[in-house]
């Protein structure tokens, strides 16, 4: 480590450059993939929230909850095998809604669920709405930005109906819209107006039953209903409308991302490496173990990775302050930690190429090279 630090400290320059090359290339790495969470989270945050860890669907309805139709007859099956408070049931609906004074109007998706049950809206301001009485909603904090707050009065542009806002929750999106929570009465009420007919409440299906049961209750329930399937949370998230498509796009851009700052870094080094034949065929010949001089390689990468890391997560960390609330971005720590060694993994894995250009110099060589 001595040889690498001398080394750095003589060739300011250099070493600085690169390390800005670094900077930027890691920079890029953690803003894309706070990027790629945050607009995962804007897509899915309403279903990754729920304490539910499965999801009963049609069976053809291939795992998207607004495909999918279910009746009483899977929630009061689903209920026998995991329990009355272990499986509720969930509608969703995309629609559009203004704002009583006409100035507001959004795409919103609308979650019909037991407020008694356990995907009730957790209201983070105002109060939360009843099983028994219909016309109020609650709605995601994303609808103030629209100039919908509590107290004002949300008309439903297809049915007609209209909701006034009791309570506010934070981190609820589906498919990147904001999510109104109403309850069932107004589901029913909803459907039947849109069929035209004065069916009784049991006629209107939900979409999905939402379950916190064992693997083995999963499985128990299959087997019971025909034409249905029980999904994990996970397959449910991503069969969200557009979250598989974006994701991979983005983490495309990422894997790329990393290869080139792999590159980078392996092809900067190895042209140092060449430059600095002589110098190692020299300290060979003094005797200096080949595993010192892999170290002072690999020790520069380290050197020159972490700190570029370091700095970029600093910037990177400044930056999100100032972005507005509008952009979706998020990085957690266990993120953080994975983009990190993958960085450094990626950047040690590229010095592997200066090292083995090390090994190959032969020491007589090199000084009559150096002579010459």
């Amino acid at each position: 480590m001595f040889l690498a630090l001398r080394e750095m400290r003589h060739s300011k320059a250099r070493y600085s450059l690169i390390m800005v090359i670094m900077l930027l290339v890691s920079f890029l790495v953690l803003f894309v993939t706070g990027l790629a969470r945050g607009l995962a989270y804007a897509n899915i945050s309403a279903v990754e929230n729920m304490p539910a860890n499965y999801f009963v669907v049609q069976g053809d309805a291939d795992h998207a909850f607004r495909r999918s139709q279910l009746s009483d007859a899977e929630l009061i099956a689903a209920r026998s095998v995991v329990g009355e408070d272990k499986a509720t049931p969930l509608a969703v609906q995309t629609s559009t809604v203004t704002s009583d004074n006409g100035d507001a109007k959004a795409d919103i998706t609308f979650f019909a669920v037991d407020m008694n049950g356990m995907l009730a809206p957790k209201v983070v301001q105002g109060t939360g709405i009843s099983n028994e009485a219909g016309g109020s909603a609650v709605v995601d904090s994303q609808l103030v930005q629209s100039g919908i707050t509590l107290g004002s009065t949300i008309v439903d542009q297809a049915s007609g109906m209209s909701w006034k806002v009791s309570g506010i929750v934070d981190d609820s999106s589906y498919s990147h819209t904001p999510v109104v929570y109403i309850n069932n009465l107004d589901w029913q009420e909803m459907k039947q107006g849109a069929r035209q007919e004065k069916a009784d409440s049991q006629s209107v299906p939900y979409n999905v039953v939402a379950l916190s049961a064992s693997s083995a209750q999963a499985d128990e329930i299959t087997a019971k209903l025909d034409n249905v399937e029980v999904i994990t949370q996970k397959q449910a998230i991503s069969s969200v409308p557009g979250y598989s498509a974006e994701q991979n796009s983005l983490m495309m851009m990422i894997v790329f991302l990393f290869v080139i700052a792999g590159v980078v870094l392996a092809v900067f080094f190895y042209v140092i490496t060449i430059q600095k034949t002589s110098q190692f065929g020299i300290l060979k010949a003094m005797g200096t173990k080949m595993s010192y001089l892999a170290w002072s390689v690999v020790g520069q990468v380290m050197i020159l990775s972490v700190a570029s890391l370091a700095i970029s997560l600093l910037l990177t960390f400044g930056m999100n302050k100032g972005l507005p609330d509008s952009m979706p971005f998020q990085l957690e720590s266990s993120t953080i930690i994975l983009t990190s060694v993958l960085f450094i993994g990626m950047s040690l894995l590229g010095s592997l190429i200066s090292v083995a250009s090390v090994a190959k110099v032969d020491a007589l060589e090199a000084i009559g090279r150096a002579g010459a």
